[in-house]
This record gives C-alpha cells, sequence and structure tokens, in this order.
C-alpha cells in the first residue's frame, strides 16, 4: 500500500510543493497514452489512495473526484498514437507527463504556488526539477496513487467515447488492450488508424504494410561507378510515370 513516505521525506529536505505523476495506457494496442500530475494538500488527506490497478471502476471515479476536489493542483496529458508510433511508447508516456507538468505548472502559478519536487513511477524526465523515480511508485507512494488513478479514470472515460466511434472492437470495455475480444476484431476487420502501428499485434493484423518513413537517400556521387548498390529506389523512379 502507498504511503507518505516519500513526500515526507521531500518535505524534511527543504522542498514544498511535491507532484506525483504516473501514466496510463502503455501497453494498450489503441489510442493515447494518459499521464496525470498531482500536488496532494497534506492537509486535506484522501483515504483509500492505491495504484490504480488494484482498485474497481466504480472506486476508482470515486476516488478521482475526491482528488480533483481536495488536490492543491492536478493535470492530465496525452500523446496521442501517431506520436507512439513516431517516437516509440517510452519516450511518448513521457511526453505525455511532461505535458501535463506544463499544465501543472500553469495551474500552480495561478494558485501562487511552485512545484519544486517530482516523485514519478520509474521514470526519470529531462526536465529542470529534482525528481525521484520509483520502481511501483504507484503502490508505494500517494501522490504517484492519485496521479495513476486520475490517468487512468481519464484514459477509460476516452476509450468509452472511441468504442462509440469503433463499437466492434469492444474498446469500451477492453480499453484497447490486447484482449480477445480485441484480437478477433483485429483479425476480423484489421486495425483502425488509430490503432498503434509500432506494437506488433497491430501491424500483423494489417491488410496492408504499414508506413514506415521514407526510403534513405543515396549519397551524392561524382559518377555512376561510386553508386553504393541499395533497396532504395531514386526518387525519379519513385515518381515515374507508367
Amino acid at each position: 500500500m502507498p504511503t507518505s513516505r516519500y513526500e515526507r521525506a521531500a518535505r524534511a529536505a527543504g522542498y514544498q510543493v511535491i507532484a506525483g505523476l504516473d501514466e496510463a495506457g502503455r501497453g494498450a494496442l489503441f489510442g493515447p497514452v494518459f499521464a496525470a500530475a498531482v500536488v496532494l494538500d497534506p492537509a486535506r488527506p484522501i483515504r483509500g489512495l492505491d495504484d490504480s490497478k488494484a482498485l474497481d471502476p466504480d472506486r476508482r471515479s470515486v476516488l478521482a473526484a475526491r482528488i480533483r476536489e481536495r488536490a492543491c493542483a492536478w493535470a492530465v496529458g496525452a500523446a496521442d498514437a501517431f506520436e507512439i508510433d513516431r517516437i516509440n511508447i517510452l519516450q511518448a508516456s513521457k511526453l505525455a507527463m511532461c505535458r501535463a507538468l506544463d499544465l501543472l505548472h500553469v495551474r500552480c502559478r495561478s494558485l501562487e504556488i511552485r512545484c519544486d519536487y517530482l516523485l514519478i513511477d520509474a521514470l526519470k524526465l529531462d526536465v529542470e526539477l529534482p525528481q525521484k523515480p520509483l520502481i511501483h511508485g504507484d503502490s508505494r507512494s500517494f501522490s504517484i496513487a492519485a496521479a495513476s488513478i486520475l490517468a487512468k479514470v481519464a484514459r477509460d472515460h476516452a476509450l468509452c467515447e472511441w468504442g462509440r466511434v469503433f463499437p466492434e472492437y469492444c474498446l469500451a470495455s477492453n480499453k484497447g488492450y490486447g484482449t480477445p475480444d480485441h484480437y478477433a476484431a483485429l483479425d476480423r476487420l484489421g486495425p483502425t488508424a488509430l490503432h498503434r502501428f509500432s506494437f506488433e499485434p497491430v501491424r500483423k493484423a494489417s491488410p496492408i504494410e504499414a508506413w514506415t518513413g521514407y526510403p534513405q537517400l543515396r549519397p551524392v556521387v561524382d559518377s555512376v561507378a561510386e553508386l553504393v548498390p541499395g533497396p532504395f529506389p531514386e526518387q525519379g523512379e519513385l515518381f515515374a510515370c507508367p
């Protein structure tokens, strides 16, 4: 179960506004990865905070409402499937966290407070703030647990909405993860444009070859004899008329 141990240690070290960060949806096959940043108010404790994966949906919703009501500040960010495919899921998770943190800073400024320390679930962000990555942080730190709940609730809501657009994939129930019903829909229908093509099960289910970027250009040379053999066609070949 999470505790306030790490928040208390940060305050003892002189930090005053400690934010917890976590993501949700990293292992899903469809849609964005979400992240949240939360500054809890030590004067307004919230009972029952835990890793979002250990809570049932109704309990998560109740706790999310309490977090939004009692926290000093909170924010949610996301990175979409196109960004995941372009920069990979790890970097996209960090991007979503940075977006949540940027919005948190805006809200903190409006409250005339300044976030000065981060507790992060497993990752280290490229930001100029002292931070402590914690493996399984959502089950060790109240702040990270609160962030995991907000991120999970926000993503689940988004997937329920996408489930209305793509009902065949049962997104409202599987939340985009690789469940048997999701795999069956992929085998039957192929992926949507919002599936993560950088994930192998999605790629394998696609009836067409996934886009992998422009072919690399051959180096500029002085003679045809210096051309390096390779599989990449010249630009003229790419756009040649029949």
